[in-house]
């Protein structure tokens, strides 16, 4: 393995475990009252701003794109990021966690098959042994439940795990052409400008507003956009200069493992066999994936 595919591996396995720390800040989030969308909204809305300062300290001329690419990145903010996180929390509220969890790590397996079909990407035995592990271990580790099931519960799951998978089918099409800075900055742009249209603002201003401490929610927002949203798609999108998107996506399974074990640590979450057992598998899947 070269050593730029080494690092963009390390790249995409940090980015995991930053985003498992969002139950976190959910969590603390949802304590402020802020619906699920709203919490999506503060986060890439954040975020957003984060990226645009970035760039515009690093290199000014990354705000200038071709307006051909438009609608890659429109398809990048609302097609990706928005309907992903949309999708997956609106399944939170139709169904148990756990089988929302499990639906949304299907997408391994549509960014495989993107992949496939767009950049002809190559499916062999180490791929197909690693995405089965993977898919395995998230089941064990999200938990094994088809309670609450409905059939427009289970299409947006899957379009969770389709919208989560398709980040990395176009933002390895834009990163042909454009610097990971830019990227994000972009996609993030426009995911908090479609945002703030189903947000419900006015009431999420009312809820700043009404906060004992509006300095410290806004420290504690802008945290959340951090450690949740900036720096794991910062080196998502790093990693996927050099990593086939097919085996990021089997990579990126490590956070619900992250999640789990930190569940455990600042929740006093139990830790069963069969979360125990997902966890070697996702392990194994990384493992057998990074093989020479």
């Amino acid at each position: 393995m070269s050593v730029e595919r080494k690092n963009g591996t390390v790249w995409i396995i940090l980015a995991a475990c930053f985003w498992g720390s969002m139950g976190i800040f959910v969590r603390r989030l949802g304590e402020y009252g802020f619906g699920s969308i709203q919490i999506v909204s503060i986060r890439v809305t954040i975020a957003a701003l984060i990226f645009c300062l970035v760039l515009l300290l690093k290199d000014k001329s990354g705000f200038r794109i071709s307006p051909k690419d438009i609608p890659l990145f429109m398809g990048l903010g609302l097609g990706s990021i928005l309907f992903f996180t949309v999708c997956y929390f609106s399944a939170i509220a139709l169904m148990s966690l756990s089988t929302a969890a499990i639906l949304l790590y299907t997408s391994p397996i549509w960014i495989m098959l993107m992949s496939m079909l767009f950049f002809h990407e190559k499916m062999n035995r180490k791929k197909i042994t690693a995405l089965i592990l993977a898919f395995i271990g998230c089941v064990l580790v999200s938990g094994i439940s088809g309670g609450g099931m409905t059939v427009t519960g289970f299409l947006l799951g899957l379009g969770s795990g389709i919208g989560y998978g398709l980040y990395s089918i176009l933002g390895t099409i834009a990163l042909k052409k454009y610097s990971p800075y830019t990227v994000t900055t972009y996609t993030f742009l426009i995911a908090a400008i479609g945002s703030w249209v189903i947000c419900q603002p006015a009431d999420m201003i009312a809820k700043f507003k009404a906060a004992e401490s509006l300095s410290g929610l806004l420290l504690f927002c802008i945290l959340t956009a951090v450690v949740t949203a900036v720096i794991p798609f910062l080196f998502y999108t790093l990693g996927l200069r050099t990593v086939e998107a097919g085996r990021a996506g089997i990579l990126a399974t490590i956070e619900p493992l992250v999640a789990t074990v930190i569940g455990m640590l600042c929740f006093s979450e139990p830790l069963t066999i069969l979360s125990g057992a997902g966890i070697a598998l996702i392990l194994a899947a990384v493992v057998v994936l990074n093989r020479s």
